[in-house]
């Protein structure tokens, strides 16, 4: 097997447990941190205390503080970074030579929507491509799939989609992770539908959780109902998809869409899931006062529900194209506290 150079920007718990993987898998990888702590306990105790504590990482697997020595001679780099701080971070390290001259394939874990001034939100590789060097135009890679990080780092089996328009890119950043232990990848050209699959199905996923937790004590919420509730939510990402311009339909059957909806979900590790408990039983969102505050101040809860944020993106999709999408309508009546969650899941699915 070939070893590769592979640097991650980002030591959240997803990137640390990918590193570790592809660490596993023999391939030489190298993490960015921001905090000195997290490269502190990588490097000397094999551990991410803060963002994945109580996994043991492989211990070849190094961090560094100096995000230019990690890009700098990688056959490939993953971005981790939130997608707020995607194209600052990545200007970071623009003058590292193998950035530069477009040798290095790069690729990204970051899930959701960017903000733009006016307009549209933009996607995550498309802000990529926007601040890397003209050669990386429809060559960066998504990688998306049902991966919670705590099974990754444990060695769970675990199936992944590398999806470019860049073919040759795609297999190989599929080849990449295949060299994992219990990774499973696939590669994929429907850059668009991955990518709106990885930031919708958080969206539904706070629903999801919100009706959960309301099942335990109603007397016409169950299995049945969330059940109902997910292949919905699926036939609303899809909606998304192609209004966006998704070009594959198998994308949404896939582990990609139904796959990593499913996960979402349904897992214990899942913080959308969580969140939108924490809606129903801790009353989370009384310290708000609508979506922009809980956007701005989201550090208050804890953890990144991913999904809220997402939420507000998804609506202004919605209303430029038109869609009809109660689910995520659903969920950004409760953000924006137009209504409580109880009455707006009422609503929804008593609705015709």
């Amino acid at each position: 097997m070939e070893t590769f150079e592979v640097g991650i920007i980002g030591a959240g718990a997803w990137g640390t447990a990918l590193g570790t993987a592809l660490a596993s898998g023999g391939h030489k990888v190298q993490l960015w941190a921001m905090e000195d702590d997290v490269v502190s306990s990588i490097n000397n105790e094999h551990e991410n205390k803060r963002y994945l504590p109580g996994y043991k990482l492989n211990e070849t697997l190094t961090a560094s503080g100096d995000i230019k020595e990690v890009a700098a001679g990688k056959h490939f780099l993953i971005m981790g970074s939130p997608s707020l701080y995607l194209e600052s971070t990545i200007k970071k390290f623009m003058d590292v030579p193998n950035i530069a001259d477009g040798s290095t394939i790069v690729g990204s874990l970051t899930k959701g929507f960017v903000p733009v001034e006016s307009g549209l939100p933009a996607l995550v590789l498309d802000t990529m491509e926007k601040a890397l060097p003209a050669s990386y135009k429809n060559a960066t890679v998504y990688i998306a799939g049902p991966s919670h990080a705590e099974e990754v780092a444990s060695g769970k089996i675990t199936g992944l989609i590398a999806a470019s328009q860049h073919h040759r890119n795609a297999v190989k950043m599929r080849d990449l992770l295949r060299a994992a232990p219990n990774l499973m990848a696939y590669a994929s050209f429907d850059t668009i539908g991955v990518q709106i699959c990885a930031a919708v199905k958080n969206v539904i996923a706070v629903v999801y959780g919100s009706m959960d937790a309301l099942a335990e004590n109603s007397s016409i919420f169950g299995d049945n109902t969330e059940s109902l509730l997910m292949a919905a939510g699926l036939s609303e990402i899809q909606q998304i998809g192609f209004a966006m311009g998704a070009t594959h339909s198998a994308t949404f059957s896939s582990i990609s869409g139904v796959g990593d909806l499913d996960v979402t979900c349904k897992s214990k590790f899942g913080r959308n899931r969580r969140f939108g408990q924490d809606i129903i039983k801790t009353k989370i969102l009384d310290q708000f006062k609508d979506l922009d505050d809980f956007i701005a101040n989201v550090k208050k809860v804890g953890y990144l529900p991913e999904g809220a944020i997402a939420c507000k993106y998804v609506h202004q999709i919605m209303m430029e194209k038109k869609l009809k999408l109660p689910i995520c309508e659903t969920l950004y009546k409760v953000l924006n506290k137009e209504k409580t969650a109880e009455e707006c899941l009422n609503d929804l699915l008593t609705r015709a």
